[in-house]
């Protein structure tokens, strides 16, 4: 089975100032995305997330490297209608309506007559914009837009949907609703490629992830092996005496009234802590064992976060 996408070797430069020096954006990006995933490309701004997705669409040319989508190299026409794109900052026509948009849209797909107003209909009503169909687009919020550009990236059914950024300005309803969404494609067998840098929701949804720093990938594969089975730390609520006071290396992250809730680490620890509040006439609230979060395996590989600077 060929990858969705497969990337190798992927560079790019642009010039600076009025010609002026060479600035390279992407020094060698190497990664591949299998059929039926959802895959989280992440990394700070100005990593090369976005210019790495518009050379996959097409958008830019290389310097060097090779790209191919659904096992077909970019320059095949046929594999694009197979591919559905949202760009960081959707840019629309501003008077047409947000219906007029979507069939627009469809027709440079190649969908029409019934179908197309049947997808509509569906699409908008599944990104939440059911009810405002025939409001002009110039009257969209942010979010709004970032609902009808997802729309809109779905309009051909394809069966890979790269999305650059797709919770950027939604709201927490409305990132919620884009990951089920995202969820929802999966199930129904497509490919999620998209970039983010809101590690929570990809963190949630993805199957797998490359990290992009200053222009490389310094992580790549499936999340659970990257975050690896180990217990950091230990979150343990306690319902102690008033007097009960836990000793180091145990740290006390908050207290309300008989309520602890303490941090330690290691196994043994955990049994010293739990068998002292016991002892002291005790109850254990809760233990939740902390793992490893993509939010620290970001960190640290970011310069002056314990990445090479």
């Amino acid at each position: 089975m060929a990858d969705a996408v497969s990337i190798r070797d992927l560079r790019k430069s642009f010039r600076g100032h009025v010609g002026i020096g060479l600035h390279r954006v992407l020094k060698g990006v190497t990664l591949s995305v299998p059929e039926g995933v959802i895959y989280g490309f992440l990394g700070p701004n100005g990593a090369g997330k976005t210019t790495t997705l518009k050379i996959l669409m097409g958008l830019l040319h290389p310097d060097g490297g090779e790209v191919s989508i659904l096992g077909r190299p970019l320059s095949d026409g046929q594999v694009r209608r197979r591919v559905g794109f949202l760009p960081e900052s959707p840019y629309f026509y501003d008077y047409l309506t947000g219906r007029e948009l979507m069939h627009f849209m469809g027709a440079l797909g190649g969908v029409s007559g019934t179908e197309l107003e049947d997808r509509t209909a569906e699409l908008l009503a599944t990104v939440g914009l059911k009810g405002k169909e025939r409001l002009q687009v110039r009257k969209y919020s942010k979010g709004m837009l970032q609902r009808l550009g997802l729309a809109q990236a779905l309009l051909s059914d394809p069966d890979l949907v790269v999305l650059d950024e797709p919770m950027s300005g939604l709201d927490p309803v409305g990132r919620r609703e884009i990951r089920d969404l995202i969820l929802q494609l999966k199930a129904r067998g497509k490919t999620v490629f998209f970039s983010s840098h809101i590690l929570a929701d990809a963190e949630a949804i993805c199957d797998q992830v490359a990290i992009l720093i200053q222009g490389e990938v310094v992580k790549e594969g499936p999340l659970d092996a990257l975050l690896g089975p180990e217990v950091r730390f230990f979150d343990v609520t306690l319902r102690t005496p008033s007097e009960f006071e836990p000793q180091p290396p145990c740290e006390v992250l908050s207290r309300q009234g008989t309520h602890l809730l303490v941090r330690v680490a290691g196994e043994e620890g955990l049994q010293t802590l739990l068998g002292g509040a016991m002892a002291a006439g005790g109850n254990v609230v809760a233990v939740s064992p902390q793992k490893a979060s993509l939010e620290d395996l970001f960190l640290a590989q970011l310069p002056g976060h314990g990445g090479a600077s």
